[in-house]
């Protein structure tokens, strides 16, 4: 992959990635814009590589 540390993502996040690329690939899209799209869709739906169980919980106790 060529752009950005992809260690944090999930193995379903990666295939994910994966298909979607394949999938831009038999478009006609480059292989650098199938790339991006397909982690850029990733991220989207995801939110990102890190899922770490930290943060503000804004329930109200």
């Amino acid at each position: 992959m060529s752009r950005g540390d992809k260690s944090s993502y999930t193995d379903k996040q990666k295939r994910q990635a994966e298909h979607i690329e394949e999938s831009e690939r038999e478009s006609g899209r480059s292989k650098e814009d199938a790339e991006r799209i397909a982690w850029a869709t990733v991220n989207k739906q995801d939110g990102g590589g890190k899922k770490s169980g930290s943060g503000r919980d804004d329930k109200d106790d």
